[in-house]
């Protein structure tokens, strides 16, 4: 197997170093009071462990193995060459998405500066770049603006179902609804349509993802390596698409508030600077795989659990057909009908906790502050961990149940449930991604029924859950 190549290069790697860098990574003698835990091996510290553990489809483990042995809130590690806390459970999610700013500030591994080398679009490091960002992004994803998104979704949808899954026996579930998500994002962001358009970077676009969560190892055939290559190919595609839609824009021929590239090219700062193109390409790729990835994985997942639980399958599917059944033929979709679909979304929700797309996320302390006893310096990373919440019996009784009443009435506690981080950093793209995700479950249910061809299909995690067959099922239309 692939990852198996990369252990046996890496643990060569280490076993050449260990000896004379050891000394640089003996934090025992630390006069800090640090939490407890291991640092693991020189320079690379535990990111095999924290890695491969999601390789083989138990990302959690790394974590819940280190609470049971050192502490269930706080432990410290070596990852991705980063000295680092990680942070369990909802208190510490409340401390740190509530000190954005204040003690720490959001932080990506170097791997996502070398593939975003000019502003790390989704993630940036830079406290200006961010805030510009989120001046920006609520314009397309406010209540109004998503709106008008609501038909342009089902249209697409429509399509899609109509051309990939319609009069085929079987289909693999995680390719089309990558396909679905990319097309719904070059539409929304780029107005672009035209499917042979969209093939220019929908393929090198899928190796990104891997590369950013990856060791940065610049080395032939490695993840990391992969995705800068992959995002040098997607940048020049979407430089020319930038070069174009600039001069459509001076002639009049593209509207200033179609979409997010018209309104990054005319946007300017305090001192009347618009962004420069590259900056502005780095800015879309980073929406592209924050806005598409996450969404395809959250689709793929529940059309695994639609199928193994028949009983909540047919609670979705009545929803979703009183919906249908009350609008005229050919009649759009809207924001309406999304509001009604509360059942729907609780299971979206639950698919959301048990397999979050993403496992967590980084910041770092800007300055020195203890927390629940312990220090925690400045420069030092902390990562806090979906899974401390989401699989945790305090915060959600029995988890390993699919349960979608947990979010009725006031549903669960807050800081337990956040698939999508909390406070000031919050996933900007929240709404948009529930309304994809409906559009899509519309759009299946009350076209098939199906089931799994794989039981049991085991899960990887790299970085994000996906199924190791990539969700092959088996089609039962609806009859007329």
């Amino acid at each position: 197997m692939e990852h198996n190549f990369y252990l046996s290069l890496l643990l060569l790697f280490v076993s050449f170093i260990s000896l004379s860098l050891f000394f640089l990574f003996n934090k025992n003698k630390s006069p800090w009071n640090l939490p407890p835990g291991e640092m693991g091996y020189p320079v690379i510290g535990e990111s095999l462990e924290f890695l491969s553990t999601g390789w083989k489809g138990h990302p959690e483990k790394f974590i819940f193995d280190r609470m049971t042995k050192y502490s269930s809130e706080l432990f410290k590690t070596s990852i991705l060459g980063e000295s680092t806390v990680v942070c369990c459970g909802a208190a510490c999610n409340k401390f740190l998405f509530s000190n954005e700013n204040q003690t720490v500030v959001t932080w990506w591994p170097d791997s996502v500066n070398k593939i975003f080398p000019t502003s790390v679009s989704f993630g940036s490091n830079s406290k200006e770049e961010a805030v510009k960002m989120r001046k920006m992004l609520p314009q397309f994803f406010k209540p109004e603006a998503l709106q008008r998104y609501v038909g342009i979704m089902d249209t697409i949808a429509q399509r899609h179902f109509v051309s990939l899954w319609e009069n085929k026996d079987q289909v693999t579930v995680y390719p089309l609804a990558k396909r679905y998500t990319f097309l719904l994002a070059c539409r929304l962001f780029l107005s672009v349509e035209d499917e042979n358009h969209v093939a220019k970077f929908s393929d090198p676009f899928q190796l990104i993802a891997a590369g950013v969560i990856s060791l940065p190892l610049n080395l032939p055939g490695t993840p990391f390596n992969k995705a800068i290559k992959a995002s040098n190919i997607i940048r020049k595609e979407l430089l020319k698409i930038i070069k174009q839609r600039r001069m459509d824009l001076e002639q009049g021929v593209a509207s200033p508030t179609q979409d997010i590239l018209s309104h990054m090219l005319l946007a300017c700062d305090e001192n009347g600077e618009h962004m420069d193109e590259l900056n502005i390409a780095d800015k879309i790729l980073g929406l592209f795989v924050g806005g598409h990835d996450t969404a395809s994985v959250a689709c793929t997942f529940l059309v695994k659990y639609l199928a193994e639980l028949p009983h909540i399958y047919d609670k979705v599917y009545q929803e979703q057909m009183e919906i249908a059944n009350s609008k005229p033929p050919g009649e759009l979709l809207n924001w309406d009908d999304l509001k009604k679909m509360r059942y729907s979304w609780n299971v979206a929700c639950e698919v959301l906790r048990v397999a979050p797309p993403l496992q967590g996320g980084f910041r770092k302390a800007i300055t020195d502050f203890m927390f629940n006893g312990f220090s925690i310096p400045k420069g030092w990373k902390l990562y806090w961990c979906v899974s401390s919440t989401h699989l945790n019996p305090e915060c959600f009784p029995k988890p390993e149940e699919f349960d979608p009443t947990r979010y009725e009435g006031n549903g669960p506690a807050p800081y337990t449930f956040v698939p999508f981080g909390g406070g000031p950093r919050m996933c900007p793209g929240k709404e948009y991604a529930r309304l994809e995700i409906l559009v899509f479950m519309h759009n299946l249910v009350k076209r098939f029924k199906w089931e799994n061809m794989i039981p049991d299909e085991k899960i990887v995690v790299d970085p994000f859950p996906i199924p190791a067959n990539n969700l092959p099922i088996r089609l039962f239309p609806h009859k007329a």
